[in-house]
């Protein structure tokens, strides 16, 4: 099967078991989304929604955060880990977004990416989720259960991210993540994967070889 075949396959069994999926950061604008990404770094999703609802709460707008007191911020985040650092690059980020882009958050990977503390993957959050462009963000699940199944062979989150982006239609890009990362958190989890329950086994390149 080829690689462009196989990856196509992939999306499709994993869109018949989950159906559609959305972005599990509770967000309304793009601001909401780039921020919430920003926290996630090393931090789940139910929590960093469980810290939003005070932080939207309090901060409305890219001019709020970029006027934030950072103590004050830093205590409103801190249960999300690395606090002082994600606070700073919030603050740095929408400072950014007031100066340079008339208070808006940017639709451009490019634009995104010149924002403090983010890279390709909150980028492609924020573009698929939150604008509708096509992007593929590649996080530790997308990293992992890609060379697990044999469609990736790198550590590189921008070479998988190329790799797959090559093979699928850009309609297909920010889905492809969706679904890869729920499969991750229900059946392919790092730590013991269900291979025997997973719908991807029978074309797994790990799958094969511990489903008897």
């Amino acid at each position: 099967m080829k690689k462009r075949e196989k990856i196509n396959l992939i999306y499709d069994l994993l869109a018949a078991e989950y159906g559609p999926q959305v972005c599990a950061l509770e967000h309304a604008t793009p601001l909401q989304l780039l921020v919430a990404t920003i926290l996630s770094a090393q931090c789940t999703d139910k929590m960093v929604n469980r810290v939003t609802l005070d932080l939207f709460a309090k901060y409305h707008t890219a001019q709020d955060y970029a006027q934030a007191d950072p103590a004050e911020l830093e205590s409103i985040i801190r249960r999300c880990g690395y606090y002082r650092a994600k606070g700073a690059n919030i603050i740095g980020a929408c400072k950014r977004i007031v100066s340079d882009f008339g208070g808006e958050v940017p639709d451009t990977m490019e634009e995104l990416t010149s924002l403090p503390g983010v890279g390709r993957k909150t980028a492609n959050v924020v573009l698929g989720d939150a604008f509708g462009v096509p992007g593929l963000p590649v996080d530790t699940h997308v990293k992992r259960i890609t060379n697990l199944l044999g469609i990736a062979d790198s550590d590189d989150p921008v070479k998988i991210e190329s790799e797959l982006c090559a093979n699928l239609d850009p309609q297909r890009w920010s889905q492809f993540s969706h679904l890869v990362i729920v499969h991750g958190r229900n059946i392919c989890k790092a730590n013991r994967p269900a291979c025997a329950q997973c719908v991807l086994n029978k074309i797994c390149k790990y799958g094969k070889k511990h489903v008897a």
